[in-house]
């Protein structure tokens, strides 16, 4: 049964869709169809929350239309996960966010975690997400390689050389036992260096990217068959009667104020 995934990079810039797709893919399981799309008119990165904000609105658009697309399940591609619980609010399909995905997935690789994230702004912001995602002390804490995603991804062999330096520095620094990379492009780079040779980290590193493809992979087949139903009743119950007249004229002027490329 063929699974249709769209990996978004909530980025408007098609520079980091290639190195996404090529470390990703080949993770993907037999009867995947895996998809790495980008956001149009929108700011290039999230180094700053204001642009997570702009960033957010178009990307709420790109993911309902993935669902209205045929897709089985929507990855947002960074480690903000950003608009990822509104995003269920709007579609049935399953969204998947990087960094709960790798809370969820961190046990099965060592009792305790940290999260290496890009930059120092990033720092507080995946402390409040670990306490939102209920992780307690299982996270012991959260550090920076200091690198911003538009120099990154022009300096690779830096960047996957400052992962295997400073995992195992931060590990011990915060008592983990494992590392979240803590960006999505930063663990595409560093997935490439393996791929293509290099030595590995001393610390095991969870790519955020490989555990939200899994995850996705996993409900899109429960999805498929019926298995998975997201409740409505509460956080994410859906508009109805002139709420959802409301929201359905909402979203027709939002598209109708858009420049005709990014339709």
């Amino acid at each position: 049964m063929t699974k249709r995934i769209n990996f978004i990079n909530p980025f408007g810039s098609e520079s980091y869709d290639a190195i996404i797709l090529k470390t990703l893919s080949h993770y993907a399981s037999e009867g995947t169809a895996l998809d790495v799309t980008h956001l149009d008119n929108c700011p290039a990165d999230i180094d700053f929350f204001y642009s997570k904000h702009m960033i957010e609105q178009s990307l709420f658009e790109q993911i309902m239309v993935a669902q209205e697309a045929g897709y089985d399940a929507v990855i947002v591609g960074c480690l903000y996960d950003p608009g990822v619980r509104i995003a269920r609010e709007l579609v049935d399909i399953p969204v998947i966010g990087p960094l709960e995905a790798s809370f969820q997935m961190a046990a099965y690789y060592g009792h305790s975690t940290m999260v290496l994230t890009d930059h120092r702004k990033a720092v507080p912001y995946i402390y409040d997400q670990a306490r939102l995602n209920g992780q307690g002390n299982t996270v012991r804490g959260v550090d920076a390689i200091d690198w911003f995603v538009k120099d990154m991804i022009h300096d690779r062999q830096a960047v996957a050389k400052d992962v295997v330096r400073l995992s195992k520095q931060a590990a011990e620094r915060f008592g983990a036992e494992t590392v979240i990379m803590g960006c999505t492009i930063i663990a595409a780079i560093y997935q490439e260096y393996l791929m293509d040779g290099g030595s590995p980290s001393e610390v095991p590193i969870i790519n955020p990217n490989l555990m939200a493809l899994k995850i996705a992979e996993g409900l899109a087949d429960l999805h498929k068959k019926g298995g998975y139903q997201l409740a409505r009743q509460g956080f994410y119950m859906q508009p109805t009667g002139h709420f959802k007249d409301e929201f359905d004229n909402a979203r027709r002027v939002w598209n109708a104020s858009k420049p005709q490329s990014a339709r």
